[in-house]
């Protein structure tokens, strides 16, 4: 893994991807690279101007891109079925990148906070809807979401998942982290259980400067903080091109291992990718489980094709 680049990333001819929030940084740079090696892409996003915006701007820089818009918004479970609804067909790679931070309290169209509904409750619906395309992959299928190294900040509140008790900006932000790594280690099991050739892996970007940290400050027109923290991108953060550089690795490298964290090799914070740390709660196989019987819930998606023990 020692220095690994988009160089690196193998052929993806004959691949579909669907990457969500892919109409900018992150997203749009996994969706690009993927592209650029022969991947066909579908740009998941909430904005169809946006979206389709990128799309326009990615075929500029990749002349023979094969991508498309699809519309997703993950904070609404209609808007995620019926987008589910319109892959039917194999599917070989889904880059659960899309997320907000930190933002003011609000709900999603479905009454969950909005960082839990968006960042967790969300992908977990869309994994589970195209889990028939995933599984009829030809040759095998990745799952690949991308959490934060904040979710070292806290575990899930199995008790308080909306944070209905008490709403603290950060903290729901880094248990909605926690609940992506939890998700991706309950599928891996899942997957497993059930003997089927898909793989659930997690990735973070360390430190990378997209709007993402921008966007809090912004809705609340707070704008000394928001200039503060495009200050702080200036000077500290890697590059988006870095930054997916360890979801693009454990969507496309050779031997990816389930239920694999990736993120940058110095600190968690940049340079090359590499097997990152992880709280210990977040391979706790009971509050896994009891996560996924909750979203099964909360969502109605309930995962019908993998059998678990």
């Amino acid at each position: 893994m020692s220095g690994w680049s988009v160089h690196d990333i193998p052929g993806q001819s004959g691949r579909l991807a669907v990457v969500t929030g892919a109409n900018s940084g992150l997203g749009y740079v996994t969706a690009r690279e993927l592209a650029r090696k022969g991947a066909r892409v579908v740009l998941a996003c909430r904005s169809e101007v946006r979206g389709r915006a990128a799309v326009e701007r990615l075929r500029g820089e990749v002349p023979d891109a094969d991508v498309e818009f699809g519309r997703l918004d993950l904070g609404d479970l209609a808007s995620v079925r019926e987008f589910a609804a319109s892959y039917d067909h194999p599917l070989d790679l889904l880059v659960n990148n899309a997320g907000v931070m930190a933002l003011p309290y609000s709900t999603t169209v479905d009454g969950f906070e909005t960082q839990f509904g968006v960042n967790h409750l969300g992908h977990f619906a869309l994994t589970g809807l195209l889990l028939p395309g995933l599984l009829a992959a030809p040759a095998g299928a990745r799952v690949v979401t991308v959490s934060s190294k904040v979710h070292l900040l806290a575990n899930i509140d199995l008790r308080d998942l909306n944070s209905e008790r008490r709403y603290r900006r950060w903290v729901a932000y880094a248990r909605s982290k926690t609940a992506n790594l939890l998700f991706t280690h309950e599928l891996a099991r899942r997957v497993a259980a059930a003997g089927v050739d898909v793989v659930a892996a997690a990735a973070h970007p360390g430190y990378a400067d997209t709007n993402l940290q921008t966007a809090g400050p912004r809705a609340e027109g707070r704008r000394i903080a928001e200039r503060l923290m495009k200050l702080g991108n200036r000077m500290a953060a890697q590059s988006a091109e870095a930054g997916a550089l360890p979801a693009l690795y454990a969507a496309t490298a050779p031997g990816v291992r389930p239920d694999s964290f990736t993120g940058p090799s110095l600190a968690m914070w940049r340079e090359a990718p590499a097997p990152s740390r992880r709280a210990p709660w977040t391979t706790d196989d009971a509050v896994a489980r009891r996560l996924w019987d909750a979203s099964v819930e909360l969502t109605g998606v309930s995962y019908d094709a993998l059998k678990a023990d």
